[in-house]
């Protein structure tokens, strides 16, 4: 059986790609345990900084295949209980996608609707090319959402837009998308692999050790009240402080040069 996930390591950068290209890129369960483990192994990895994520052929991901084999699918109503555990390890992808020290981009090239919106929403930063498009999809196939797409979309755009672009699905543009901050930055078609590298060269450039820990306060802020925010904060601070990238930084800063991060 043919890969649906394949992972190209270059430098501090995964390539992680979903090839279920005659689904778009649907999410089937296949899929997700390859993307799962896929995300355990770039974890694991502390020579990865970034990780890009995207899809193959003219998809990101249309989210669940509705017209795919039974077998293929989270749920396939054989059973309450058995649909509920293939959903619930569905979701941890989702979850280890957010929660991961590398930070992650989702680098969108095409439809991403549904559960793939959601997948999307899970990176800490999305792009776009100019053919995406994008719609949450769910309520227009009387379901109520899974991977979390819900919680990530009112975390990124506050509860009102999350209630509008949920409760009143329909297709936009990545135009849309980056006018209500659902991606960063949208760029044309024939530029976008360019675009997407440089982006994620931008982000490895970053002190490794500073990055990561400033992963992990962006991931308390979602939930901690400031008291108990501010002390793992001000720890992780002075850690990186001590780092001889901080040095390193301020010697470049004054002389005027580029910093070189060797992750010490």
């Amino acid at each position: 059986m043919a890969s649906q996930v394949t992972c190209s390591i270059s430098g501090p950068i995964a390539n992680l790609t979903l090839r279920n290209t005659e689904r778009r890129n649907a999410l089937s369960v296949q899929l997700l345990g390859e993307l799962y483990d896929a995300l355990g192994r770039i974890e694991a990895n502390p020579d990865v900084h970034v990780v890009v994520l995207t899809g193959s052929g003219r998809a990101f991901c249309v989210g669940a295949d509705l017209a795919g084999a039974p077998e293929t699918r989270s749920l396939r109503r054989d059973s309450v209980e058995a649909d509920t555990a293939r959903l619930r390890s569905a979701g941890r992808v989702a979850q280890r996608l957010y929660e991961m020290p590398q930070v992650t981009v989702a680098a969108i090239n095409g439809a991403c609707a549904g559960a793939g919106l959601s997948l999307a929403l899970a990176a800490d930063l999305r792009i776009a090319n100019r053919s995406a498009v994008f719609n949450t999809a769910f309520l227009s196939a009387g379901l109520s959402g899974d991977l979390g797409g819900i919680w990530f979309l009112t975390q990124i755009l506050g509860a009102a837009k999350a209630r509008e672009l949920f409760l009143l699905p329909g297709r936009f543009d990545a135009d849309r998308a980056e006018q209500l901050g659902l991606v960063t930055s949208v760029s044309d078609d024939e530029e976008f692999d360019n675009f997407t590298h440089d982006i994620a060269a931008r982000l490895a450039a970053a002190a490794p050790l500073a990055s990561r820990a400033m992963k992990q306060n962006l991931l308390d802020a979602t939930h901690l009240p400031l008291a108990a925010y501010l002390g793992p904060e001000t720890e992780r601070m002075v850690r990186s402080f001590h780092t001889d990238d901080a040095a390193e930084a301020a010697s470049a800063f004054l002389q005027r040069r580029e910093p070189v991060f060797a992750g010490r």
